[in-house]
C-alpha cells in the first residue's frame, strides 16, 4: 500500500489521462508529461536528466551512485516514492506549478523560503540525508524538470488537486489495533508484513519501506498522522485514485498512526523546527509545543481539543 512515503512511480504517462481517472480536477493534468517524447535539445536533455534524478534518486544522489562526496540522500527512497506518476498525480503532492509558488513562507523555518530550500528540506527529512548545493547540476536538473511540469500552470502556480485529499478527522485517538488490521488487509501485499517493502536487485525499491533504517526520518512531514492519512486516503492501496478511494477516513487515520508509531531514523535538531511554536501543526509528533497537550496526543490524537485551543487562544484554524 503506501509509499514514502509510500509508493512507486508509474511511468506509463501516455495513457493515464484517459484510463486512471473519471475526470481530472484541473485541465493541466491532461498534458503530455512523458519526457521521452521531448526532442534532444540541450534544454530538453536537462529536463530528462531531472526526471532521471527524480525517478532514480539513489543512483544520482544516494549510495548507488558511487561517489561519497555526491551522496546527499541517506536512504534508498526516491522523489517518485511520494510524488506519484512523475509528480503529476492529483492529490499526491503533484509538482505541476510548484516552482511558481516560490518563494513562499515556510512555518517550519519561520521565513520566506526558496524552491531550492524546499527541495533540501526533503533531502534532510524524507530522504534522511543532507543539504545538496543549490548550484549543483543535479539541483538544476531537478528544477528544469519541475519547471517543465508547470509550463501550463497559472502564474501563481496554484492548481486543483495540489497537496493531498482532505479527510474528516475522527474525533478520537488513533486506534492502533485497528490500524494494524487495516495494514494487514491492505498493505502487506506490497510492503510486506514487516513494512520493509520490496527491494530490487540494485538495492532500490519497487515498493518502499514504511519504517526502519531505510525509510523517511522522524522529522519528515509524513510523520504527522493527519498528513499521512490524507496521502493514504487518496492514493492507497496502490492504484487508488482521488475519485475512487478504497479506505474510509477512519481506516486511513488509524493505519497512518500505526505506521508512524514504528521506529525510524531520527532527524537531528528537530527542536529548532517552527521557531514560532504557535504555527506548529497540531499533529507534529515531537515537541516543544506552545500548548500543554502531551506529545502522545500530538502523535495520536484526539486532535479536536488541540485545534479548539488554538482557535480559542490565537484565533487560528488548524487542519493538520
Amino acid at each position: 500500500m503506501l509509499g514514502l512515503a509510500f509508493t512507486v512511480v508509474l511511468v506509463a504517462f501516455g495513457d493515464f489521462g484517459s484510463k486512471e481517472y473519471a475526470a481530472f480536477p484541473d485541465g493541466v493534468y491532461y498534458l503530455d508529461y512523458n519526457v521521452y517524447n521531448l526532442s534532444n535539445s540541450a534544454k530538453n536533455q536537462k529536463i530528462k536528466e531531472g526526471f532521471e534524478v527524480f525517478r532514480n534518486t539513489p543512483q544520482h544522489l544516494g549510495s548507488k551512485q558511487g561517489d561519497s562526496t555526491q551522496m546527499y540522500a541517506g536512504n534508498n527512497l526516491a522523489c517518485a516514492s511520494c510524488h506519484l506518476n512523475g509528480g503529476t498525480k492529483p492529490y499526491a503532492a503533484p509538482l505541476i506549478g510548484v516552482v511558481k509558488r516560490f518563494p513562499q513562507y515556510r512555518g517550519r523555518e519561520d521565513k520566506m523560503g526558496t524552491i531550492e530550500e524546499r527541495i533540501n528540506g526533503c533531502m534532510e527529512r524524507s530522504m534522511n540525508g543532507k543539504v545538496m548545493p543549490e548550484d549543483s547540476e543535479k539541483m538544476k536538473s531537478l528544477l528544469a524538470y519541475m519547471e517543465w511540469l508547470g509550463r501550463a500552470a497559472p502564474s501563481n502556480g496554484k492548481i486543483e488537486g495540489q497537496g493531498f485529499l482532505t479527510i474528516e478527522i475522527p474525533d478520537r485517538a488513533v486506534d492502533l489495533q485497528h490500524g494494524e488490521q487495516v495494514f494487514v488487509k491492505n498493505c502487506v501485499e506490497c510492503h510486506g508484513a514487516d513494512g520493509q517493502g520490496e527491494s530490487q536487485a540494485d538495492g532500490t525499491y519497487l515498493y518502499p519501506p514504511l519504517w526502519g533504517n531505510d525509510s523517511y526520518n522522524n522529522g519528515a512531514g509524513m510523520t504527522r498522522v493527519i498528513t499521512a492519512a490524507q496521502f493514504i486516503k487518496g492514493n492507497m492501496p496502490y492504484g487508488t485514485t482521488f475519485d475512487n478511494p478504497v479506505l474510509t477516513d477512519e481506516e486511513a487515520y488509524d493505519v497512518a498512526g500505526y505506521i508512524n508509531q514504528k521506529l525510524r531514523p531520527t532527524k537531528p535538531n528537530r527542536e529548532v523546527d517552527f521557531p514560532d511554536l504557535v504555527k506548529k501543526p497540531v499533529s507534529t509528533p515531537y515537541g516543544p509545543y506552545s500548548d500543554n497537550f502531551s506529545e502522545e496526543q500530538h502523535q495520536l490524537g484526539p486532535f479536536q481539543p488541540i485545534m479548539k485551543y488554538y482557535k480559542d487562544e490565537f484565533d487560528m484554524v488548524k487542519t493538520k
